[in-house]
C-alpha cells in the first residue's frame, strides 16, 4: 500500500469521478419528453448499489430524502435524482459495456500514478495477467440476444452469460487487480457460438498496446495452452505461462517421456508459503518441447513444480509451458508466477460471487446489453475498492480493523442508510472515530456509532 498524492478523501472523489465521467458518455436514445432521470444518474445509481453493495440502497436514499431533505446518493455519488430500479434497467439496457472501458483504464491509471503497482512487478519488470472465464447467469426461461445457448438432448435450452475476467496478480500479493471483462456473446457473422478462448483473443487484441508496455506475462489454465492462442500472444510481443496437462497434450508428454534424465535440469529451494510454513519447492524443466503434433508446431519450455512439506508429503504439483527462457536462476520464480494464477479464483471470481458483490445474482437481464453492462459495473466497483485498499492508508486501516469484506460492507450499508453524510471525508472520519483508529477519539452519541447503528438496523430487519 502506498500514500496517495492527494488526500484519502480526494481519492474517493477521484474514483467516483472516473465512473461519472464514463457515465456522461452513455447515449440517451429516448425520444419522448419525460427525461426527469438522466442516463448518468442511472449509471451512478447502479454503480452505487454495487459499490456499497446493497440492492435496497436506492430506496433507502429516497426515504432519507423525504425525512431529512437530503440523501447520500447526492452527497457521495453526485446523483441528482434517484431513479427507481426499473428506470435504471430500462435506461441501461441499450448501453454497451464497452462504454465503461475508459473507466477501467482511468482507475488503473490512479494505481500507477500512486506507485501502487510496483509490488506486482515480477521477473525483473514483468506484469502477470491471469485469464479465466466465469459464468454469471443461467436460466431456462430468461434470455436475451447476448445469451449463450446450450441445447440438451432432452430438448431443453439453457441460456447463460459468461465473461473472461482478466486480473493482475503476483506471488505473495493477496489482492488481485481486476481489468475490464470481455463477454462471451454471439458475434456478427460468426457461424459458431462464442466461447471463452475467442473472448480471450478479442481481449488480447484490444489490450495489446498496454500488454506490450507492461511486458505482460499471461497466465491461464490448460485451455489456453494451445498453439493458435499462444501464437497470437507471441505475435503481440507478449509472454505466457499456461498450465499444461498430460491428458490434453499427448504429443508434448510423449516427447517429454522419451527424454533422458540428463535432458532435465532440477532446482530445489526451501520457501516459506503463505501460511508461514516452510516447504520444499522442486522444479524440473526442459526446453524445446513441441506443443502439438502438427508440422512446424510451436516449441515451448516445460516446467514442473513439486512442493513437499516437512514430512516429505507432496502438497502441490503442477506443470506449465512458457515461452520465457527458463534457467536455474529463475525456474523457482517462474513456477511461483504460474502458481499465482489461482488468485484469479481466490482473489477475484470467488470474491465477486461470494464476498458481497453477488455477481451471479440477476440484477436485471434486459433485452439487449443490460446483464453484461451491470456485470461490468459490478466488477468496476470491485476495482474501485481495490484502488482504495492499495492506495488509501485510512481505507486500508478500516478494512484491517473490520476484518472481513462482508463486515466492511455492512458498516457502509448501515451508516449510509440511517445517517446523512455531506462527503466521503465525513463518512470515513466518522468510522475511524467509532473504531478508535489513530488519533481519533469517539465523539458520536452511542446510538450513532457504527455498532449502535448496526444494532438498530438488525432490530428493524
Amino acid at each position: 500500500m502506498t500514500e496517495t498524492h492527494g488526500t484519502d478523501f480526494d481519492l474517493y472523489t477521484q474514483c467516483i469521478g472516473v465512473v461519472r465521467k464514463a457515465a456522461e458518455m452513455f447515449p440517451d436514445r429516448r425520444t419522448g419528453r419525460n427525461k426527469r432521470y438522466t442516463i448518468p444518474d442511472s449509471v451512478m445509481s447502479a454503480f452505487a448499489v454495487f459499490f456499497l453493495p446493497s440492492s435496497s440502497w436506492l430506496s433507502s436514499q429516497r426515504a432519507m430524502q423525504g425525512e431529512k431533505g437530503g440523501n447520500n446518493a447526492r452527497t457521495l455519488f453526485n446523483i441528482k435524482n434517484i431513479p427507481v430500479d426499473n428506470h435504471v434497467r430500462n435506461l441501461l439496457d441499450p448501453a454497451h459495456p464497452k462504454l465503461l472501458h475508459d473507466a477501467y483504464r482511468d482507475l488503473l491509471a490512479i494505481l500507477e500514478e500512486n506507485d501502487a503497482m510496483v509490488c506486482f512487478k515480477v521477473l525483473d519488470g514483468h506484469t502477470l495477467v491471469a485469464l479465466d472465464g466465469t459464468d454469471f447467469h443461467s436460466s431456462e426461461k430468461i434470455s436475451c440476444p447476448n445469451c449463450l445457448v446450450t441445447r440438451h438432448k432432452d430438448g431443453r435450452e439453457v441460456f447463460s452469460h459468461k465473461a473472461v475476467t482478466p486480473v493482475i496478480v503476483a506471488p505473495g500479493i493477496r489482492q488481485a487487480v481486476p481489468l475490464r471483462p470481455e463477454f462471451c456473446a454471439p458475434q456478427d457473422g460468426a457461424q459458431k457460438q462464442d466461447c471463452e478462448i475467442n473472448a480471450a483473443k478479442r481481449w488480447v487484441d484490444d489490450a495489446a498496446d498496454w500488454l506490450r508496455k507492461e511486458q505482460a506475462v499471461l497466465l491461464g489454465d490448460d485451455l489456453y495452452a494451445h498453439v493458435p492462442f499462444c501464437r497470437k500472444v507471441l505475435l503481440y510481443g507478449v509472454h505466457f505461462i499456461f498450465t499444461c496437462l498430460r491428458e490434453s497434450h499427448k504429443t508434448a508428454y510423449d516427447w517429454i517421456d522419451l527424454l533422458e534424465s540428463a535432458d532435465f535440469q532440477t532446482v530445489t529451494e526451501v520457501r516459506r508459503d503463505a501460511d508461514k510454513r516452510k516447504r520444499t519447492w522442486t522444479t524440473r524443466f526442459t526446453k524445446g518441447v513441441p506443443l502439438s503434433g502438427e508440422e512446424n508446431t510451436l516449441c515451448v519450455n516445460w516446467i514442473e513444480l513439486t512442493v513437499t512439506d516437512a514430512k516429505g508429503d507432496v502438497v502441490y504439483k503442477n506443470c506449465w509451458v512458457t515461452d520465457l527462457d527458463v534457467n536455474s536462476e529463475n525456474a523457482i520464480e517462474i513456477a511461483a508466477c504460474g502458481r499465482a494464477r489461482w488468485n484469479i479464483e481466490n482473489g477475484n471470481n470467488n470474491v465477486l460471487k461470494t464476498k458481497g458483490y453477488h455477481l451471479e445474482h440477476n440484477f436485471g437481464h434486459g433485452e439487449k446489453y443490460l446483464a453484461n453492462t451491470l456485470a461490468s459495473l459490478n466488477i468496476l466497483a470491485f476495482l474501485a475498492h481495490t484502488v482504495l485498499e492499495l492506495v488509501s492508508k485510512h481505507h486500508a486501516e478500516i478494512r484491517a480493523r473490520l476484518g472481513s469484506r462482508r463486515e466492511f460492507f455492512l458498516h457502509l450499508q448501515v451508516l449510509t442508510t440511517y445517517h446523512l453524510f455531506q462527503s466521503w471525508e465525513e463518512l470515513e472520519d466518522f468510522i475511524m472515530k467509532a473504531l478508535e483508529i489513530g488519533p481519533h477519539t469517539p465523539t458520536a452519541p452511542p446510538e450513532l456509532t457504527s455498532k449502535g447503528l448496526i444494532r438498530r438496523y438488525a432490530k428493524r430487519k
